[in-house]
């Protein structure tokens, strides 16, 4: 049964207002996704053809322009998932974070356009399939609504909720990045971390440390078919400070660029680094 707007509008809309260089659009009941132009839909990504080659040109040409070089093609595909799974994960995370309701999103139900114009991360159009959410819910009366018991069951709906989407994704990205199932699960656990993470520093009041308590009970580790927990912890500064941290199930590839210049929760920076860099970006 079709999702009604009204169900998730109050999430998104919140998204894109601390998120502006995204753009989501919810499609209308009955409104077929766009298919034409910069537009790319999430199952022809999956299929792994020839929208995934053209997807996959845009990264190429990025790199060529902007670093003076060429990558290689399994770094170009990791950061084409990247670039696409940030986004999508934040479709299902930020709902469930701010309204404690979960959207069900297969592939054929979300399209992506990454040349849209004043939007640097994309626009994506999407049309949920269903929605989970607690007893209790205003939109519990919904079209599309389904009432889960607790809090643990609505974590469990928002990991198969990911699943659902990103697992055919992955298969489409897999053999161009030279990655498997643990390696491909590796990054589908950072972009769920890091995504709603950095949106809840965006958000403010708190809702950061908020954030990761909820992630370090949504991936606590043994949560299949993600790898490993949420991985956060904490370092001290060179005056007692507590620079809040975690460690990446996998790695971007940026460092096949640029050696130097790797992220401050990549596997391989050392906490020394990281405290410099924490340091330099909380200054």
């Amino acid at each position: 049964m079709p999702v009604p707007p009204s169900a998730l509008t109050d999430a998104y809309s919140r998204l894109t207002e601390v998120l502006p260089g995204l753009g989501i659009t919810q499609q209308a009941v009955g409104e077929e996704l766009p298919r034409q132009g910069g537009w790319v839909s999430a199952a022809s990504l999956a299929n792994g053809g020839d929208g995934l080659d053209a997807f996959l040109a845009w990264d190429d040409a990025q790199v060529r322009r902007d670093y003076g070089q060429s990558g290689r093609p399994d770094v170009i595909a990791s950061f084409g998932l990247h670039r696409y799974a940030w986004p999508a994960c934040l479709l299902i995370t930020v709902p469930w974070f701010l309204l404690r309701r979960v959207p069900r999103f297969p592939v054929t139900h979300v399209s992506y356009d990454r040349t849209a114009a004043g939007l640097p991360m994309g626009h994506l159009a999407i049309r949920p399939a269903a929605f989970a959410c607690l007893p209790g819910d205003p939109a519990a009366t919904l079209p599309g609504a389904r009432v889960v018991p607790d809090e643990e069951a609505l974590r469990a709906e928002v990991r198969a909720a990911v699943a659902e989407h990103l697992e055919p994704v992955l298969a489409g990205f897999g053999p161009r990045m030279r990655r498997r199932g643990r390696a491909l699960w590796g990054m589908a656990t950072d972009e769920i971390v890091e995504g709603l993470w950095y949106v809840a520093h965006l958000l403010g009041d708190g809702e950061q440390s908020r954030a990761r308590r909820e992630l370090e009970l949504l991936l606590p580790g043994a949560t299949k078919p993600y790898v490993g927990s949420a991985a956060f912890r904490e370092l001290t500064g060179p005056n007692g400070e507590s620079l809040p941290t975690r460690d990446r199930a996998s790695c971007c590839m940026f460092y096949t660029l640029r050696p130097e210049d790797t992220c401050a929760t990549c596997p391989r920076t050392c906490d020394a680094d990281r405290v410099t860099r924490l340091l330099a970006t909380a200054s």
